[in-house]
């Protein structure tokens, strides 16, 4: 560009000085000179403006995080996403020196929050604890426009966890075992209505699977909260739902509800008892939810690995790693910035595969 700009004047000084002839004019060939002198100060400020952004992008990547990161989760408080995100910020917290804030923005099946994300600063301040509704599930349903890409929008740092739902209906209901619910739900058709914390969501897909792999007809309720859907489920209101035992286990130890199955190929270590949908005959109904944590795409690639590590090193915290297993999750935390995509992309044509098989997207 600036070999350009150097033509351009020189051509121009050539043609004032064929106009003004061979006059020797002090003026005529003082102006090549006075445009080159104007084209060279002008590199030199762009190329000191350059230098100072980039020493200014290098500084604030070496002194990340030097103030409070927001911790955006894009489900209510008191859900699974909630419940794991808020341990691993606390510890997070501690690794970094910085506030980890959770801030919870639920809403659309987990897309208003992811979408906060998508257009926050780059800078490393504002991270997303992304699950698979709102990147995996959601664009393949069409219930909603996306004002997001799951891929180009975001730098997916580090995997957290996979986990099965668990089936558990009111304490009270007719049916203990999955063959007995599905004979119920049969006889029963459109009566049985099952909750999640929104369309789209991994529970609402769970239930969706479940329905069309048994033949049966439920009724989908949305709640924009996890918790609100658990207490709805202790009153009566709801007679089954698809969670995770990280949201369940209180009110599986305390008999508010029981369990009929879980959405697993194999039975859950900390559900010994509880047959798994494949074990029932269901293989369609097989189902798994994932969460990692990502960033703003452009956020810079130094600030990038300095998280991936601080969440590789949090996820490895024996604390954790127990927690996890306690309430049915497998750790996806070999999975880096490298793996990500592909899994996303995996997850994403696996979920497209069996809404459009099931017709989901249609209703």
């Amino acid at each position: 560009m600036a070999f350009g700009v150097f033509v351009l004047a020189q051509q121009r000084g050539d043609h004032e000085t064929a106009r003004q002839g061979r006059s020797g004019s002090t003026v005529t060939r003082a102006l090549p000179k006075a445009l080159l002198c104007l084209v060279a100060a002008t590199i030199l400020a762009l190329q000191a403006s350059t230098a100072r952004a980039q020493t200014a992008a290098d500084s604030a990547a070496a002194s990340w995080p030097n103030r409070a990161i927001t911790w955006v989760v894009p489900f209510g408080a008191g859900g699974v996403t909630d419940l794991v995100s808020r341990k691993i910020a606390e510890l997070l917290r501690t690794r970094l020196g910085q506030p980890v804030v959770v801030e919870n923005r639920p809403g659309a099946g987990g897309t208003i929050g992811t979408e906060f994300v998508a257009r926050a600063q780059a800078d490393g301040y504002t991270v997303l604890y992304a699950s698979g509704g709102p990147m995996t599930i959601q664009p393949n349903l069409g219930l909603t426009k996306l004002n997001y890409d799951p891929l180009k929008g975001y730098v997916h740092v580090r995997g957290v966890s996979s986990s099965n739902q668990v089936l558990v209906a009111t304490a009270a209901a007719p049916y203990n075992t999955l063959a007995e619910f599905v004979a119920y739900a049969k006889a029963n058709p459109g009566k049985v209505n099952f909750g999640s914390p929104g369309p789209g969501t991994a529970q609402h897909l769970a239930g969706e699977m479940f329905q069309a792999a048994a033949g049966i007809k439920l009724t989908h309720v949305p709640y924009k909260s996890g918790s609100s859907q658990m207490t709805d489920m202790m009153s009566g209101i709801l007679d089954v739902s698809f969670d995770y035992l990280t949201v369940l286990r209180p009110l599986i130890d305390t008999g508010k509800v029981k369990v009929l199955g879980t959405t697993g190929a194999a039975r859950m270590a900390a559900l010994p008892d509880a047959p798994s949908v494949l074990e029932a005959g269901y293989p369609d109904a097989v189902n798994a939810g994932s969460t990692w944590v990502s960033v703003p795409a452009g956020t810079d690639p130094k600030i990038v690995g300095k998280l991936s590590e601080a969440m590789a090193a949090v996820l490895a915290d024996p604390g954790i790693v127990a927690d996890l297993t306690t309430n049915g999750q497998v750790s996806i935390a070999d999975k880096g910035q490298a793996e990500m995509v592909p899994f996303i992309v995996e997850e994403t044509a696996r979920y497209k595969r069996v809404i459009e098989s099931a017709g989901i997207g249609e209703r």
